[in-house]
């Protein structure tokens, strides 16, 4: 294929993506409205794409970026004098190595444990079943959605090898309370970590004009380590997070080193070995093209965007916030005179993507929007056309999946799910293709509505079979041109 060929191939594949500029896209995407931050980042990006960061001392320029970014971030969340860090691939990587590194910090612990309010980003949990540390989960208060700071000291014991806190959550965009739930963990001898992926670049920005943020950085008494991603708030290309120490000595404990081999000396500081120095140089180049006073100025373009569609939101019959937000991020919840699946799919009709979440526990089902500061001058657009989506939501009525269909996949052991068993299930929802694939329907609320009707461990298994089959390889046309069969 020649240049012209593959710019159109890309070009038509992409063209059923969600935008990543323009503000439309209210999860997965983080966009500053700046077109200059977006330039340099993309060349920095090129420019560095072919080096490797396995060796520093190979491509000194990563290690002296890498050094350069660990310094800013720890500046911005209060990190002691002696604090240490490293550039990850994003914030599932940075929890990773929180948890590997509290974990191998005590070997005499044989069964470990770590204490998470049930509102934690799921990275916790693939890194308990990784790492095979246990979780064990605490029901948040069921009004503020913030992990409860008694319940939390109450479930460690001498297993428990970390505590976590959120700044804030994802799932409801409130700040935990740190400080009592660092000191419980501190007492108890146990590391604290401080997922801030999403919150650490945006609300050290608006820390002046609101001081009554709760505390959650290392000024926190306890806070042993702290995980913030800069491609989301710091509007840098995907993907690099930081995750900081307050000590070399904490750190150590995710370090790699391995020299049982004839070839090199491997010596890693996070998962990756290779791993391409594009993401750390352009990371380097937005947060220096931006900088400070600007990093502010989007940083309260974003919080007053949230702060007025939550006001917006008062008025809107059947739409409530489900709790006030800490930051950039807004969670709503319905009165059942319609559901959030029914909202998202009329949302996105009108053009806007906004995230639907399941029940889990107590927790009732939400609707997730993430602001960024491109989304601040289409806050009133927003605001309309989520009254107009909630008043169609209202008029159909909540998706309400067929009793047979969810007797049907209640039944199914997770544990023993088989192909012809999946295969059958999905032919009885309408999914099945003709070939055995899958058929996603253009809109999502039933099957999001059946899903949600589904036990925890069921709806995971069931959505594992929906990848498993979407990730699947296309044909080839015997010329080597992939998706052309």
């Amino acid at each position: 294929m020649d240049h012209d060929e593959i710019r159109d191939a890309l070009q038509a594949m992409r063209a059923r993506d969600l935008p990543t500029h323009g503000g439309r896209t209210l999860a997965y995407v983080y966009d500053s409205g700046l077109a200059s931050a977006d330039a340099i980042g993309r060349e920095a990006l090129a420019a560095f794409a072919s080096t490797n960061g396995l060796d520093p001392t190979a491509f000194p320029s990563l290690l002296q970026m890498e050094n350069d970014l660990v310094g800013i971030a720890g500046r911005l969340v209060d990190a002691p004098a002696r604090f240490a860090g490293v550039v990850t691939s994003g914030g599932t990587e940075s929890i990773l190595l929180a948890v590997l590194a509290a974990r191998d910090a005590r070997p005499d612990v044989t069964a470990p444990r770590m204490v998470l309010p049930t509102t934690a980003h799921a990275a916790f949990h693939k890194a308990a079943h990784w790492l095979r540390v246990e979780p064990v989960l605490v029901d948040v208060d069921p009004v503020t959605k913030r992990a409860d700071p008694e319940a939390m000291a109450a479930a460690i014991d001498d297993r428990t090898v970390l505590v976590v806190a959120s700044a804030p959550s994802y799932a409801h965009g409130v700040i935990d309370p740190v400080a009592p739930i660092a000191a419980a963990a501190a007492a108890a001898g146990v590391r604290c970590h401080v997922d801030a992926c999403i919150g650490g670049w945006v609300l050290p920005h608006l820390r002046d004009s609101e001081p009554g943020q709760p505390p959650w950085t290392f000024a926190v008494e306890g806070v042993t380590s702290l995980s913030l991603d800069l491609h989301k708030y710091a509007y840098t290309p995907k993907g690099v997070s930081v995750l900081l120490h307050a000590s070399a000595d904490l750190r150590r404990a995710h370090l790699f080193a391995s020299a049982r081999w004839p070839g090199y000396t491997m010596l890693n500081t996070t998962a990756q070995s290779t791993k391409s120095g594009g993401p750390v140089a352009a990371a380097w180049a937005v947060v220096h093209h931006i900088g400070a006073d600007r990093y502010t100025s989007l940083a309260h373009d974003a919080r007053t965007a949230t702060l007025d569609l939550a006001a917006a939101v008062d008025g809107i019959p059947g739409l409530s916030v489900a709790a006030p937000p800490d930051s950039t991020l807004l969670s709503l919840v319905t009165d059942g005179s319609c559901d959030v699946f029914t909202i998202s799919d009329e949302m996105l009709d009108r053009g806007w993507f906004v995230q639907p979440q399941m029940r889990f526990r107590d927790l009732p089902a939400t609707l997730h929007l993430t602001f960024s500061a491109a989304t601040a001058s289409s806050s009133d657009l927003i605001a309309t056309d989520l009254a107009a989506a909630t008043e169609a939501a209202r008029a159909a009525g909540p998706a309400i999946p067929p009793a047979e269909l969810v007797a049907m996949a209640a039944a199914i052991d997770p544990a023993t799910l088989d192909e012809a068993t999946f295969a059958g299930l999905l032919a009885a929802a309408g999914l099945a293709g003709g070939d055995g694939g899958l058929v996603l329907p253009e809109r999502m609320a039933p099957v999001n509505a059946l899903l949600d009707a589904l036990p925890t461990a069921l709806r995971e298994v069931l959505l594992l079979g929906v990848v498993d089959r979407l990730a699947r390889p296309t044909g080839d046309d015997g010329g080597g041109h992939p998706g052309q069969g």
